[in-house]
């Protein structure tokens, strides 16, 4: 597969009906292929998230990643939109489930859908791609890192934020789940509970942790930047999508 793509901003249809802001990126062709939702992380919709949305379309997936803060701040920059959906309460998980939902319907709509989506997200959308992945029919789910899948947000944490303990059972789709070892949100504790939970209701999943890690370990343009893990990461999202997304499985 040759490593042309094209990527643009686009509108979808969101959580409500609502016409909302999403990037799509896609390989050139017109085989059939698996879809990706990117979820982005708190921060905002930024740079990074986009540049995420098309390496999984150099991987050979359409990929989309709505702005889950084109309600608040439409137009504004990622730092300015981050900080008024924090301070109007963040995204709830209501309408979190409904703009995943309407990003994998637009990208089963794309004549190169073979059907298949899965989710990924980092950091806040780690949690959230869990939480789509628990009401939505979707074929593969990675979280990275994200925090309060269980455990319990502190007093004074920037968003109200419950855990997902009580939606694990409804998990619909097998998921991976990448942590670093150094990681406080979340903790080492915080994925044993999540891990314990998968094998109790017998759900699909692959975990993989890193020593010399704490949260954040993927983002290239920060200090928490981890060389080895990140590679690693990639490494084995590529080969779950592999597995999961394609016509044949």
């Amino acid at each position: 597969m040759g490593d042309a793509l094209s990527a643009t901003t686009v509108r979808i249809r969101g959580a409500d009906g609502d016409d909302i802001e999403a990037y799509l990126a896609r390989p050139e062709g017109d085989e059939r292929r698996g879809g990706v939702v990117v979820v982005h992380h708190m921060p905002g919709w930024d740079r990074a998230t986009k540049e995420m949305a098309r390496r999984f379309a150099e991987l050979g997936y359409d990929a989309v990643c709505p702005n889950l803060y084109w309600r608040e701040a439409p137009n504004a920059a990622p730092d300015d939109a981050a900080a008024t959906a924090r301070a109007r309460g963040g995204v709830p998980d209501s309408r979190l489930v409904g703009d995943v939902g309407g990003a994998a319907a637009h990208l089963r709509s794309l004549p190169t859908s073979n059907g298949k989506v899965g989710v990924v997200g980092f950091c806040s959308g780690g949690r959230q791609s869990v939480l789509a992945a628990c009401n939505l029919d979707l074929d593969a789910a990675v979280d990275c890192y994200g925090a309060y899948v269980t455990g319990t947000p502190p007093e004074g944490y920037p968003v109200p934020v419950t855990n997902l303990v009580d939606q694990i059972p409804n998990l619909r789709c097998p998921v991976l789940g990448l942590f670093g070892n150094e990681d406080k949100r979340p903790s080492p504790e915080h994925v044993d509970e999540f891990e314990k939970l998968l094998q109790r209701h017998g759900k699909s999943y692959e975990f993989r942790r890193y020593d010399d890690a704490g949260h954040g370990f993927f983002a290239v343009d920060r200090p928490s930047y981890r060389v080895a893990a990140a590679n690693d990461g990639w490494e084995r999202i590529a080969d779950f999508f592999g597995r999961y997304l394609t016509s044949g499985s």
